[in-house]
């Protein structure tokens, strides 16, 4: 940033001669930076000694360690430890916090003018300051080839100057200087021009203004500083530190990479393209075979100071195959290159792929691996369109320390990609399909990994269709989250399919299912004994009693709508949860009518903030209604109820099953009650075939007499009256005999010269299954047949 500035009291007098002038550049933290060669010359102590201590070194008897004040004489330190009384002058630059001191011996300061511009002209000519000196109408009368060979200008001796011409050095404030000692509000820059082959130096100029023997202006003194270098170097401070606070702060993989290409973009770069391996954007580790020139890249993540140019490939856009040259293999091996225009252009040749890859402006091009574990995930391809310099050895080594750090971003957020896949392909694959259709209802389940997808749990539904058309219902919330509450939900699941299949009520499945988490618990290691256990929810619907009961183990209750859209929460006794044992599992029944809707959920869908769960299970049922009433299908009405838990991160995941229930087909069921008396097999016999010719189901008629008969007969013989016999028609038929004894009926193979032990084996025989349940008082036998031709 050039800056011009002056003393505070607008004068820049500096009597006596100049031809031992002491200067020195002095940083904010009061350090020397720069020496000049007669300061060297004049104390016997040369840059390499000075330059990089304090400058309060450099006086002697200073007895608070402080610099002398402007104007103000001292001693400076001579090689030999030896004082020298000089007169100081401290020049601060605008724009920076530097110093520039001038100091002059007090026995010369009167010295004439002539030795003082003698000095000037030959001061700093091997530094990095410039000097130009000009007369009282700004005209260039002194410069070092310094002043204009760091800006780049052409040097033909005194007549070089940095501000050509006086009206160019009045524009940049030096006139003000002259006239009054002050500096200007306004910062003045010199602009080359922008076609031409220099880029626009920074450098500080301090304006120094000179008096003649009785104090009247006799010109200007200009003192440049190259201020370039510091500020690329502050550029590349403040894109690495950007770097550190901002890249890696997400587990996602694309914005991962988004995040790179926004750091580098305006401060390092013009436009950055980043590029991975098409198995990392899956979780998987990139190929390790080189060469070739296929990269197996997409493009991810893309940023541009004016947007991206038209033409250049694009995000999700696969990367073209390039030819097997050894920039290529570099890359591959973890080196940082950097090329030109030209070197791409021969590169790559005329065509597709170049019109895709290079932009037509683009001056520079530096290509960093990101490079982790050594795998190359990518690469990340950065260009200088606008501006002019090109990418530097400094640049590379930024751009590679860049790459390492977002390559461990990357390969981080692909490995957490890959395990949470894993996990939901697990968590996916324990629960079951979403839509269930059977004779007695309908369900739609809907499950949402907790934090938006982040954090799977062990949350779950099922449905279970169970023999007689009735169905069994469950939904349950694993404590924890991960794999581990996935594997533990995965189990229970299991239980809770193995325990329904026989039939259990839900009381007695509960009681079970305790029993399987305490021996979970009592297996799982110490540091994960605290996080097993579990609540759960049992419903068992009976579609021809029209009763459905429920069981619960410390889980929220189910909310049930009636017909007319009314809703309530059904009061189910709350159990212990699972895994606390000593406790009994207590029941609620309810009636409910063809087109009654029920929601099983687990707590993830009560979004209340106050803790009352009475009154967020009394908001969701409102919620429930109003779908109800709407006639929303069950899958919409899922869909708007998850729908909050969808869009927000939330804490915990989220299980929901709502069921419709169907009407039956009219008549079909057919009870009858017969006493245990040998004379009611062939009533039972006579009732089953007459309703089976009333549904047209006469080809079942041996098969169902044949199973009643050796049913009642059983019953008849080892059970006693009174005896049950029950046909359901529906997609099957269901033959059920009831009697009340508790003795497990057990299948066996009669041998030739048994006269009994066939019944069961009849019935196996002749139905497609077939099973028997308990209730109460009394056990059922149940045999199921096909509907069509046997």
């Amino acid at each position: 940033m050039d800056t011009f500035t002056g003393d505070d009291n607008g004068t820049h007098e500096f009597s006596g001669t100049l031809m031992d002038l002491v200067a020195a550049l002095i940083d904010d933290l009061g350090t020397v930076r720069q020496w000049s060669c007669a300061a060297a010359r004049l104390l016997g102590r040369p840059a390499d000694e000075v330059c990089g201590r304090p400058a309060t070194e450099l006086f002697a008897g200073s007895a608070d360690d402080a610099l002398p004040d402007d104007g103000a004489s001292a001693l400076l330190r001579d090689g030999d430890g030896r004082g020298l009384a000089v007169r100081c002058r401290m020049l601060p630059l605008r724009g920076t916090a530097h110093r520039l001191l001038l100091a002059v011996p007090v026995d010369r300061a009167e010295a004439s003018e002539g030795e003082a511009a003698a000095l000037v002209r030959a001061l700093l000519v091997r530094e990095r300051i410039g000097v130009e000196v000009r007369d009282a109408g700004l005209r260039l009368m002194h410069g070092n080839f310094t002043a204009a060979g760091m800006l780049g200008l052409p040097t033909d001796g005194a007549s070089a100057g940095v501000l050509e011409g006086p009206d160019a050095a009045a524009a940049a404030g030096l006139g003000a200087v002259l006239e009054a000692g002050t500096v200007p509000g306004d910062e003045a820059r010199p602009e080359p021009d922008p076609s031409g082959p220099a880029p626009c130096h920074l450098f500080t100029v301090a304006a120094v203004r000179t008096t003649d023997r009785d104090g009247r202006s006799s010109g200007v003194t200009v003192l440049l500083t190259d201020a370039a270098a510091q500020w690329r170097a502050t550029q590349r401070l403040r894109v690495r530190h950007r770097a550190a606070v901002t890249i890696g702060l997400s587990l996602d993989v694309h914005r991962t990479a988004q995040d790179v290409a926004d750091v580098l973009v305006p401060d390092f770069a013009d436009l950055v393209a980043i590029d991975l391996a098409e198995s990392v954007l899956v979780g998987n580790e990139p190929s390790k075979v080189f060469g070739a020139g296929d990269l197996h890249l997409r493009r991810v993540a893309v940023r541009g100071t004016d947007g991206w140019p038209a033409g250049l490939l694009s995000p999700g856009e696969v990367f073209p195959t390039l030819p097997d040259r050894p920039t290529i293999r570099s890359l591959q091996e973890g080196r940082t290159v950097i090329a030109d225009r030209a070197l791409l252009d021969r590169a790559i040749g005329d065509g597709p792929t170049r019109r895709m890859l290079i932009p037509e402006n683009g001056r520079s091009l530096a290509v960093a691996p990101l490079y982790a574990r050594g795998l190359v995930l990518g690469v990340i391809g950065v260009w200088r369109t606008d501006r002019y310099e090109p990418f530097d050895e400094h640049d590379a080594d930024l751009l590679t320390e860049i790459a390492a750090h977002a390559a461990l971003s990357i390969d981080n957020a692909r490995r957490y990609d890959r395990e949470h896949r894993a996990a939901v392909t697990l968590q996916q694959s324990l629960l079951p399909a979403a839509a269930t259709r059977t004779p007695a209802l309908d369900a739609v389940g809907r499950y949402l990994p907790a934090a938006g997808g982040a954090e799977i749990g062990g949350d779950w539904f099922d449905v279970l269709p169970l023999p007689s058309l009735r169905v069994a219902m469950a939904v349950g919330d694993v404590r924890g989250h991960g794999l581990h509450a996935a594997a533990t939900m995965g189990r229970l699941r299991t239980a809770v399919q193995t325990l329904g299949d026989l039939e259990l009520a839900p009381d007695e499945l509960l009681t079970r299912l305790d029993e399987l988490v305490a021996r979970l618990a009592a297996e799982a290691s110490s540091t994960e004994r605290d996080s097993v256990g579990a609540t759960c929810l049992v419903a068992l619907y009976d579609p021809v009693t029209r009763r459905c009961t429920f069981a619960s183990a410390g889980h929220p209750p189910p909310v049930v709508v009636a017909p007319d859209g009314t809703a309530r929460s059904v009061p189910v006794p709350p159990g212990p949860p699972l895994g606390v044992g000593g406790l009994p599992f207590e029941t609620a029944s309810v009636e409910l009518a063809p087109d009654s809707w029920i929601a099983l959920y687990t707590d993830g869908l009560l979004c209340g903030q106050d803790g009352d769960m009475d009154a967020d299970v009394d908001r969701l049922a409102v919620r429930i209604a109003e779908l109800h009433r709407s006639g929303s299908p069950l899958k919409e009405a899922c869909d708007s109820l998850t729908a909050e838990q969808a869009r927000r991160p939330a804490s915990d995941d989220t299980a929901l099953l709502l069921a419709r229930i169907r009407p039956l087909r009219p008549d079909a069921v057919a009870e009858w009650e017969f006493p245990a008396d040998p004379a009611t097999v062939a009533e039972a016999r006579a009732a089953a075939s007459a309703k089976l010719t009333e549904w047209g189901l006469e080809l079942l008629d041996f098969s169902v007499e044949l199973i009643v008969s050796e049913l009642v007969t059983n019953a008849v013989r080892y059970a006693g009256g009174p005896i049950g016999l029950r046909l359901i028609r529906d997609t099957l038929l269901y033959c059920e005999v009831s009697d009340p004894s508790n003795t497990q009926p057990r299948l066996r193979r009669a041998a030739l010269g048994d006269e009994g032990g066939r019944g069961l084996f009849l019935v196996a025989q002749l139905s497609s299954r077939w099973g028997s349940r308990y209730g109460q008082s009394g056990k059922t036998i149940w045999a199921e047949l096909e509907t069509g031709p046997t």
